[in-house]
């Protein structure tokens, strides 16, 4: 599968202070999460892809293509929903979209058109005629998500979507943005502090830290691979069923009374676990793949991992 994005040995600078520091990552997926803390340089990195910060060395590609090769053809692939609002004084939303679509490329009579088909989609339908500086917080995030996709992008990027929304609003964006990568051909960048908005809506995920790439995942093959680690639960003598797995090479902890994790070596297979649990006169009353949780790789990124199973 051919990349998305690339970007190879990318170093920015603000002044002196380096910002990313020669980082290199080729993102493939439908749906990509970036996360990272405060200053770990998501934004700028962003703001490097669509061509706002110049490069001190390095080079970025979108859909195969270097950026500096016809910017204004590649602004016109990408879709932008900022961080921070970014609306004209005086202006309602329809006409404030409009004018997105024709910065975009689009004519005139169809960016008015499609400002109408974006605010009723995104639930702004019959607010589409107020001033935007009326708007709550929540429509305002709305009508951005609406500016970023009325030209139709083959790539969104989308920084902080949820920020400061309540419980319904943010609902509302996350089924958004899924309806969004699942329908057409539209690649999704999400950006976000937020773990729980990544994992409801991405496959994959770069993590960030001090302007450095400390994970790249493909969650669902990240997933899959840890199938040899396992979650049981016996009745039993577990010290001896423990003792007795331990001498078949698996490595193992307990947790709980009942508890015990165990990660498989090749050459053991399941129905070895449920035979020493006979032999030993154990019952195995669960007995389940742990699933690597994005939690788990971030905070592996983040050197916050206590060595556990």
């Amino acid at each position: 599968m051919s990349s998305v994005v690339a970007f190879d040995k990318l170093e920015v600078f603000f002044g002196k202070r380096r910002i990313l520091n020669g980082i290199s990552a080729a993102l493939k997926g439908k749906s990509i999460g970036l996360l990272g803390p405060n200053g770990a340089g998501k934004t700028t990195l962003l703001h490097t892809l669509l061509g706002f910060h110049k490069r001190a060395s390095g080079t970025v590609t979108l859909f195969g293509k270097s950026i500096d090769e016809a910017p204004r053809e590649m602004r016109r692939l990408v879709g932008y929903m900022p961080e921070n609002d970014a609306f004209i004084a005086g202006m309602s939303a329809v006409r404030f979209l409009r004018l997105m679509g024709e910065l975009s490329g689009l004519p005139t009579k169809q960016a008015l058109e499609r400002a109408h088909e974006t605010l009723f989609y995104v639930g702004l339908g019959e607010a589409r005629y107020r001033n935007l500086e009326t708007y709550s917080l929540g429509m305002k995030q709305m009508a951005k998500l609406a500016q970023a996709v009325i030209h139709g992008p083959k790539l969104l990027i989308l920084d902080e979507p949820t920020n400061g929304l309540d419980p319904p609003h943010r609902a509302r964006m996350i089924e958004l943005i899924r309806e969004i990568r699942e329908q057409g051909d539209m690649t999704l960048i999400l950006s976000s502090h937020l773990l729980r908005d990544v994992e409801e809506c991405c496959e994959e995920v770069l993590v960030l830290k001090e302007g450095n790439v400390v994970a790249h995942s493909d969650l669902a093959a990240e997933r899959n691979s840890n199938r040899r680690l396992l979650e049981l639960e016996t009745v039993g003598d577990n010290a001896g069923f423990a003792a007795a797995l331990t001498a078949l090479g698996c490595t193992l902890a307990t947790s709980g009374k009942r508890g015990i994790k165990v990660v498989l070596p090749d050459r053991i297979e399941i129905r070895d676990l449920y035979q020493a649990a006979v032999e030993r006169n154990v019952q195995i009353r669960r007995l389940a793949p742990k699933e690597t949780s994005l939690e788990e790789i971030f905070l592996k990124a983040m050197g916050e991992t206590n060595g556990s199973l």
